[in-house]
Formats: structure tokens, C-alpha cells, sequence
């Protein structure tokens, strides 16, 4: 991944476009979910988990819609 440099570009800028090319490429969460082998399972047990808490938080924002 590479971002070239333009004429009167400061640094902090193109730092910022660095970030967000990597970013919108993906490059940075695939390199964290490849860090360590994880089992099929163990995936399934992942996403189960992340399925629950995201429905308890729509459940949680839907019961303050209501009160108000």
C-alpha cells in the first residue's frame, strides 16, 4: 500500500489519506483476523456471541425509544 506525495502536501495530510486507504481497503482487519488461527467453532461461537449483544443493544435502544 502506497500514497504518493503531492506538490504542497504537508505531512499530517498525507498521513490522513495513508490511514484512509488502508482502511477502505481492509488490509488492517484482515491482517488482525489472521494473527492468530481460529477453528470453525470457534467462529461460529464468535459470531453467535456478537449476534446476541447486538440484539440486546437494538432491544436496549428500542425500549429508550419508547419511554420517552
Amino acid at each position: 500500500m502506497s500514497v504518493q506525495s503531492r506538490r504542497g502536501e504537508s505531512v499530517d495530510s498525507l498521513l490522513k489519506r495513508f490511514q484512509k486507504s488502508v482502511t477502505a481497503s481492509g488490509t488492517l482487519g484482515q491482517l488482525r483476523r489472521k494473527r492468530w488461527h481460529v477453528s470453525r467453532g470457534e467462529l461460529r461461537r464468535m459470531k453467535k456471541k456478537k449476534g446476541i449483544r447486538r440484539a440486546r443493544r437494538k432491544q436496549l435502544q428500542r425500549d429508550q425509544r419508547s419511554r420517552r
